[in-house]
């Protein structure tokens, strides 16, 4: 069911989610965290259906916060779903005029008590995610480089200003090529001298891939641009020969190592909902990723450059 308010408080909202949550049924029972979206209008629907897809494997409360008319009156209305599309509850929360700069004074009484609380910022998000008063309520804060107008820029900052429980959906869109690289360095292989990333550009899973290679396999790599989509092959160079992993179509990658035949592998290119599920299954600070930001910042690896 759904329920707007305009024009309300956060005691009314929770008035109205109690009655929404005995009219379905008592929908409040499993969920497991809170998960806050910061948002706007233009990005709120992908978002949140995203979120609510996720939530099938996390039950959770979402709370949308849409900034709007930060010049206008203070005004806050609410739109409720429960028991729509998944088994958690939804909050869409419109904060206009000055309230929008204390959200999370709207927000704190809302979130679910003695659960983890995540903040996820789908487009642009502050360098220091740990500093926004919506960050510093969340246990694991979510950005995405990739919407940034400068995702190597980005990048920079969140290095700057990362803090245990930090993460990125670029490091998450990377976890596929990780786990197949991985992989394929359990298997015997020649002396390696040097690896290629290549990839769309400004494409911020590239630099991170290319950055923890080269500080785990102590060897130059280079950040090369493709035509995409996204990221489109790996290689190494070693005594025995190439070692490469490409994936032109964005689906189905192909491994070539030396002696051996060429396999194929899915590598398909995950959607949103995926990449959230993923983070919202792991709560605990990422230090591999904490290790290949850091490293990034002080090593950037320049397109068409070696590390």
């Amino acid at each position: 069911m759904t329920i707007d308010l305009t024009e309300t408080t956060t005691g009314a909202i929770h008035d109205a989610l109690m009655q929404a949550r005995r009219q379905v049924g008592g929908a409040a029972l499993g969920m497991v965290l809170t998960l806050i979206i910061v948002t706007d209008e233009s990005a709120q629907y992908d978002s949140v259906r995203a979120a609510s897809q996720a939530g099938r494997e996390h039950p959770c409360r979402v709370l949308g916060v849409i900034i709007r008319n930060p010049a206008g009156r203070s005004r806050l209305d609410a739109e409720i779903r429960v028991g729509e599309g998944g088994p958690g509850e939804t909050l869409l929360l419109r904060m206009h005029g000055p309230l929008g700069q204390h959200a999370d004074s709207v927000i704190a009484p809302l979130v679910l008590p003695d659960t983890p609380v995540v903040t996820w910022w789908p487009g642009q998000a502050p360098a220091i995610p740990s500093a926004d008063p919506l960050g510093a309520l969340a246990q694991r804060r979510v950005t995405d480089a990739a919407a940034s107008d400068k995702p190597r820029q980005m990048l920079t900052a969140l290095a700057s200003g990362y803090r245990p429980g930090d993460t990125d959906l670029s490091w998450t869109r990377a976890t596929s090529w990780r786990s197949l690289l991985a992989a394929t360095f359990d298997q015997p292989y020649g002396n390696m001298t040097s690896g290629t990333v290549s990839a769309e550009q400004h494409n911020p899973s590239a630099d991170l891939i290319a950055t923890w290679l080269a500080g785990r396999l102590g060897i130059p790599v280079a950040r090369e641009v493709s035509a995409g989509p996204g990221i489109t092959e790996v290689s190494f160079a070693t005594a025995d020969g190439d070692i490469t992993l490409s994936r032109p179509d964005g689906r189905t990658a192909t491994l070539a190592k030396p002696g051996q035949a060429e396999r194929r592998v899915a590598l398909h290119r995950r959607e949103t909902t995926e990449l959230l599920a993923e983070e919202l299954r792991r709560l605990d600070p990422d230090e591999v990723y904490a290790e290949a930001l850091a490293r990034f910042a002080v090593h950037p690896v320049d397109e068409g450059t070696s590390a």
